[in-house]
């Protein structure tokens, strides 16, 4: 029976509903907004700019930003803790940075109740907001930020995206008719590699031998422990560098069709913030992607956010 039940999780892991004992909320502030964060994964400032996404930047002024980490799950991890990409401030001590940064929840809530010594121990955006009162729920792309990944705390709902590549299906995959404030990370695939939309078919995207799949065959080329040597794949010439980097501008330009979807389903005043985990190399120096790169322009992303206006 034990073991009956352990498969049924493994097979229900695409979406874990959190139901552990909560504090006692506060009594929840009926000013509370309706709150959105976006992560466009890979997405990084130039391709962004580039785009010039129309919707999206009627939310507010286009910033450029700094990640504070160069992959996937690092940088979600910092962003749900409520550090946002920041921006490289000279003679600045942190803590006075971090202090201007936290107050600006309160704006994002709509509420002066945001208080970062109530955000301590867990120190963990997503659960201090069920205190506050919220629903939270996660949809996410990418395999690393499953369910069953630490990720995955202070969530009503999580769940991993059949596609990595339908910001559009998240949409439709989110009731966003509750009457308690809401909030909703939204981790958006189609920036990140291939930089497919979800209409492209699959023999058309580009391809790195070794990329797609990589952590799920990592084991296949160790024998006894060790490492085989073996040859890596060719690296792309340029020309098909700036093609790929082409196709991550087209992906933001579709973004910001799906994201005006977004605008009509969400109840007015709904706050929204659009950024990215990281950036990613097309070339520059000899780097390819995100990752183990030591690189401006991998923790180079775009920042921008508001309110949707009634």
């Amino acid at each position: 029976m034990f073991f009956g039940k352990k498969k049924q999780r493994e097979q229900d892991d695409s979406i874990i509903r959190r139901q552990n004992v909560q504090e006692t909320p506060l009594q929840i502030d009926e000013n509370l907004n309706h709150y959105i964060l976006i992560i466009l994964d890979s997405c990084r400032f130039d391709t962004f700019k580039s785009a010039n996404p129309k919707n999206m930047q009627r939310l507010g002024s286009l910033e450029q930003r700094w990640s504070y980490a160069s992959w996937t799950a690092p940088s979600h991890y910092n962003l749900l803790m409520g550090l946002f990409p920041h921006s490289s401030p000279q003679k600045v001590y942190a803590s006075e940075y971090y202090k201007k940064e936290f107050v600006r929840f309160n704006e994002r809530l709509g509420t002066t109740n945001f208080e970062f010594h109530k955000l301590v121990p867990n120190l963990y955006l997503p659960r201090y907001l069920q205190q506050l009162g919220y629903e939270t729920h996660a949809r996410v792309s990418m395999p690393v930020l499953n369910p069953n990944t630490p990720i995955n705390v202070g969530f009503d709902s999580y769940k991993l995206m059949e596609k990595h590549n339908d910001m559009a299906a998240m949409i439709d995959d989110i009731d966003f008719n509750s009457e308690r404030p809401q909030f909703v990370l939204f981790n958006v695939g189609e920036t990140h590699y291939p930089y497919a939309l979800p209409d492209e078919p699959t023999d058309q995207w580009p391809r790195i031998h070794g990329v797609h799949g990589v952590f799920k065959h990592l084991d296949d080329h160790v024998v006894g422990g060790k490492l085989q040597e073996q040859k890596g794949p060719e690296f792309f010439d340029q020309k098909s560098l700036d093609e790929l980097k082409d196709r991550q501008v087209k992906a933001v330009k579709y973004l910001d069709t799906v994201i005006e979807k977004l605008y009509d389903r969400v109840a007015a005043g709904t706050y929204i913030t659009i950024t990215s985990d990281h950036g990613e190399l097309f070339g520059e120096d000899d780097y390819f992607g995100h990752g183990p790169i030591m690189h401006e322009l991998v923790l180079n992303v775009p920042f921008i956010e508001g309110r949707i206006s009634a």
